[in-house]
């Protein structure tokens, strides 16, 4: 009689299948899956938490290394600043003006800047000659010129500037309509 038992609740050890547990009454049932809604909505309001947490602290991050680089930029800047404020004080205090020292202390001074844009991978092109291209080259005006040809850069009026290989500042050119046509003359 117990091995009819034994397989009608369920099976036995011989057929390979678990026992069954008691069945749960419809409150225990309730009470369990409540419980475990309750943990995931507590897991999910959490991983929401962290993650805004997250977006906050990144953008903080962003804001933080925008503001270092900028700071760093700006030191380089006043460095260049307090050497043209020194030559001005130097030609102001001695009252007379040594054009040739002072032309010597501006293109120092002009080297300095060059070097510190440089170091932010700042650095000039060249237009004088160039085809013109509107994509680094802004167009200020049309001169004729016999030494340079039509569609070519005659005059750099301004420097123009790449960071690295991206465009910062376009050059300021004035470009060649080739050389003056000559007018009949009328008689």
């Amino acid at each position: 009689m117990d091995e009819t038992n034994t397989n009608q609740n369920g099976g036995g050890a011989g057929d390979g299948t678990a026992p069954q547990l008691p069945p749960e009454t419809a409150d225990e049932r309730v009470a369990s899956l409540t419980a475990e809604r309750d943990e995931l909505k507590d897991r999910m309001l959490r991983i929401a938490a962290d993650f805004e947490n997250y977006k906050k602290r990144s953008r903080k991050e962003q804001t933080d290394a925008v503001a270092q680089a900028r700071e760093a930029v700006l030191r380089d800047l006043l460095e260049v600043a307090d050497n043209l404020e020194r030559a001005t004080t130097q030609v102001a205090g001695n009252g007379s003006v040594d054009g040739a020292a002072v032309l010597k202390g501006v293109n120092l001074v002009l080297r300095q800047f060059q070097q510190k844009l440089e170091r932010y991978d700042v650095k000039p092109f060249e237009s004088a000659g160039q085809t013109f291209d509107p994509r680094v080259h802004e167009a200020i005006s049309r001169v004729e010129s016999a030494k340079v040809p039509a569609g070519n850069v005659a005059v750099e009026l301004q420097k123009g500037y790449k960071i690295g290989e991206r465009l910062l500042r376009p050059a300021m050119v004035s470009v060649s309509t080739g050389p003056a046509q000559s007018k009949p003359s009328e008689g």
